[in-house]
């Protein structure tokens, strides 16, 4: 019988390592990387964070997804979404033949084009606990992408779910990360939880438990981020708290921290373990980018410059970040930079639209930061500095 199921690769990482090269890989970011991440070029230094771009777990996805397409090179390729929130990775397994399959708003993935005999690719964000019975129930074949951290938070969100532990989830309920983590509890009967998209939601959140908040107010601005039949008057008594993985790890921490004292208050310290629990579930990558490009915008920077998808929640935190301290412009790749004119596109921080800057680079000496989400590739990272490079007539050559 045809095993239906991968998780774990199929050894042709030496039939692919070419093409991944040839993709993804950057000379340009190897150079700086060796010369201590800093370059000096003409009257512009850039100074690149020392923890960029992809992580190990959208290493490992993407390498899967391109042993699979060289594993059944006769089957019928599909993919569940996007691999990772980076337009130029999914467009380049689009151009492989790899066929997407979206999800409607507000429904679900359409899977009525999916045969037995067709493979289905699952994203590094993972898929829902039904999504995956569906497909499951076609008899496809499943090839498993899902990040090692994901794994780790809903092996959290499940033992609380077991236990009758409502989850309380830091996280974007849109995101398809989120909605894979929320789904954990449909595993037990009356498995239930709850998304928060920030300190504000947090805290009413936290008025209910200690009985303060409006019910009528909860379940307004809940009802679409909260289990079906979600109660709060019975579903905040025990509550247990994780997060989607690349969400500020100092405000998950803080919330976490919030809704525990709010149930030390309600119950009392010396009961608080019968209904609260935590576990920090932040992944180490998002956590090492983090930490190295606030190590970064300590030093003296002119403008900081995030490279990745608009949809990449890492890379909209990292954004984030910067633009506490320093003028900061998120752009998805080099074609956001006009080398011509000296204009950029961008998405500002806390906005979905792009805007447009003539001037955003001052005339004279500069140093530019330079950092990436995990799922922004090398070579993506390599174009934006050539053509910042570019834009002052300089090419890196000279100094490569």
């Amino acid at each position: 019988m045809e095993q239906t199921y991968f998780r774990k690769g199929f050894g042709l990482k030496g039939a692919i390592e070419g093409a991944l090269v040839s993709d993804y890989h950057s000379r340009v970011v190897d150079a700086i990387r060796g010369a201590g991440y800093a370059l000096t070029v003409g009257d512009v230094t850039f100074r690149l964070a020392r923890e960029f771009g992809f992580c190990y777990g959208v290493d490992r996805a993407v390498e899967y997804a391109y042993e699979t397409h060289t594993k059944f090179p006769d089957r019928r390729l599909f993919l569940v979404g996007e691999i990772i929130h980076n337009p130029h990775v999914n467009d380049k397994l689009r151009a492989m033949g790899v066929v997407t399959l979206h999800r409607p708003e507000g429904g679900e993935f359409d899977f009525t084009a999916v045969r037995a005999d067709d493979v289905v690719i699952l994203p590094a964000f993972g898929v829902t606990v039904r999504d995956f019975e569906r497909l499951r129930g076609i008899g496809c074949v499943l090839v498993d992408t899902t990040c090692g951290s994901v794994l780790n938070v809903w092996k959290r969100v499940d033992s609380y779910a077991k236990d009758g532990f409502t989850a309380v989830i830091h996280g974007k309920a849109y995101h398809e990360e989120t909605k894979a983590t929320a789904s954990q509890v449909n595993k037990y009967p009356g498995g239930k939880y709850v998304v928060v998209r920030d300190m504000g939601e947090a805290r009413v959140v936290c008025e209910y438990i200690e009985g303060a908040g409006s019910r009528e107010r909860f379940v307004e601005l809940f009802a679409s981020k909260s289990a079906p039949g979600f109660d709060p008057d019975r579903d905040l008594e025990r509550v247990g708290v994780a997060n989607q993985t690349t969400m500020l790890s100092n405000e998950s921490l803080a919330i976490a921290a919030e809704v525990r004292s709010s149930m030390a208050r309600r119950y009392g310290e010396a009961a608080l373990a019968n209904h609260f629990r935590t576990f920090d579930t932040i992944c180490s990558a998002t956590q090492d980018r983090q930490d190295a490009v606030l190590k970064l915008i300590a030093e003296p920077l002119d403008v900081m410059v995030v490279i990745g998808g608009y949809n990449s929640s890492n890379t909209t935190h990292l954004a984030a970040i910067c633009q506490a301290k320093v003028p900061t412009y998120h752009i998805e790749d080099a074609t956001c930079i006009d080398a011509r004119t000296g204009g950029i596109r961008f998405q500002p921080v806390g906005s979905r639209t792009e805007q447009r800057r003539a001037e955003w680079l001052a005339a004279g000496t500069v140093t530019v930061g330079i950092t990436a989400g995990a799922s922004t590739p090398n070579n993506k990272i390599g174009e934006t500095i050539e053509r910042i490079a570019a834009m002052r007539g300089l090419q890196l050559d000279q100094v490569l």
